[in-house]
């Protein structure tokens, strides 16, 4: 604890680390001040009772994303999905368009462009989105047949679109400048924040349950020592690799000796990270959703039959997140390239042939440990259903918004720490005797 803050106090010491916190703060405080400035023309009460009947569709996983702005429909409604979803389909297109291919290999000027088309993308989804959720708005009505809009129309559609598309620029914009002037990765945050602003009403119901007798207190710490549990074993699988040593061969260029160290190739256990939870609950999600909006008899046995809970649900899910797991992997990790470049610079895997052995092996040896990591991403997934039916928890806890959570965490601390270390501070990790042997022999 005392080591703890006094991390913390470290972090106070370094006016650009501090900076940059305080800006990030401001950012995220700016953001969630947005969420509660809503659409106009909305009947938000009506909404509200609609949204709660909709937990288990894909508007459900969106409201989750933007933080319960799309159940609040206020100006940040479509959230960073849209964002995300064009970041996705670029990288898709990379691999199939040699065009892109080759601009992605062009270092930071290609990377610009590729984000300034992501932009554009952006743009275009939110405002194809912002539409379609107009139009949908006007055939809705509360559980009470209260009408969600009372005057539709093409003033009200021209509104929300223009309305729904600025906003979703306007996290964009938020997200890239906390990126470039704040610490972390903006739109994570961005997505974090969403995720976690909803823990004080997480803590209330349990609090109300405990204190009405419908909640053991013993019950409950058991439930919180397996949370601490689940979210130390995200944490493990989040920063697990498999380290493949490679060595590269002394190269004499002119009057110098090139080469001649080890190091080695870190394979990731998650390396699709929590994309393939994000496709798998779209893709399983998108029969219930259409049925709010076209409610006939075989939709609606569809619909049942992958309501989460069902044995069919969960079946079908793990062996989405499975096969996306592998899918996405193959996208953004080319073992072929990889070995030609260690091929190239004179690298290679001890006992292994340069060229297609090592392309085959890190293949190989990627696949083995692939697996592990999307059968936990997977259980991770359905734990929250199971844990709310058997269970009885008052809170949403495990699925997605966890692996987000653990993951932005990790990433800001780390970002923070190498802040730290490059100061001679000692960060949060608590590597004390490496870092100063590290710094001394710098």
């Amino acid at each position: 604890m005392i080591e703890g803050l006094q991390s913390f106090q470290n972090v106070l010491k370094i006016p650009e680390l501090k900076r940059r916190i305080v800006f990030t703060a401001g950012m995220l405080f700016a953001y969630r001040l947005g969420a509660h400035v809503p659409t106009p023309g909305i009947d938000g009460a009506a909404l509200a009772q609609f949204f709660d009947q909709v937990q288990g569709t894909l508007l459900g996983m969106v409201d989750l994303f933007s933080g319960g702005n799309l159940r609040r429909l206020s100006i940040f409604a479509l959230g960073i999905m849209p964002y995300i979803s064009a970041s996705i389909i670029l990288q898709l297109l990379t691999v199939v368009i040699p065009a892109l291919e080759r601009l992605a290999k062009e270092g930071e000027a290609g990377r610009k462009k590729i984000t300034q088309y992501t932009r554009y993308g952006t743009i275009g989804l939110s405002a194809i989105q912002a539409l379609g959720i107009a139009y949908g708005l006007e055939s809705m009505r509360s559980p009470t047949g209260v009408s969600i809009v009372p005057t539709p129309g093409w003033a009200f559609r021209l509104l929300t679109v223009i309305t729904l598309t600025a906003g979703t620029a306007l996290i964009m914009w938020m997200g890239e400048q906390i990126s470039e002037k704040g610490i972390g990765n903006g739109i994570s945050l961005i997505i974090f924040a969403g995720i976690v602003v909803r823990l004080p009403s997480a803590v209330t119901a349990s609090y109300t349950l405990i204190s009405t007798g419908e909640l053991r207190l013993f019950v409950f710490g058991a439930i919180v020592l397996v949370m601490i549990a689940v979210t130390a074993a995200v944490v493990l699988m989040q920063e697990g690799q498999r380290k493949i040593p490679v060595q590269y061969a002394k190269r004499v260029v002119g009057r110098r000796v090139y080469g001649g160290q080890s190091t080695h190739i870190p394979l990731r256990i998650n390396t699709a990270g929590v994309i393939p939870v994000i496709f798998a609950s779209s893709l399983i999600l998108f029969p219930a959703t259409l049925t709010r909006f076209a409610p006939h008899p075989w939709m609606q046995a569809i619909s049942d039959a992958l309501s989460p809970g069902r044995f069919t649900y969960t079946v079908l899910y793990m062996a989405l997140i499975i096969f996306f797991a592998y899918f996405y992997t193959a996208i953004v990790f080319n073992p072929i390239d990889l070995a030609d470049n260690m091929k190239k610079y004179g690298g290679f895997i001890p006992g292994v042939r340069p060229g297609k052995k090592t392309a085959e092996y890190i293949d190989r040896t990627l696949t083995r440990i692939t697996l592990p990591g999307a059968l936990f991403l997977a259980t991770i997934s359905v734990l929250p259903d199971y844990m709310i039916r058997w269970f009885n928890v008052p809170f949403y806890f495990g699925g997605t918004s966890l692996l987000i959570v653990v993951g932005v965490a990790l990433d800001t601390v780390r970002q923070m720490e190498s802040h730290l270390l490059m100061r001679n501070y000692e960060g949060f990790l608590k590597r004390p005797s490496k870092s100063r042997g590290a710094l001394a022999r710098g």
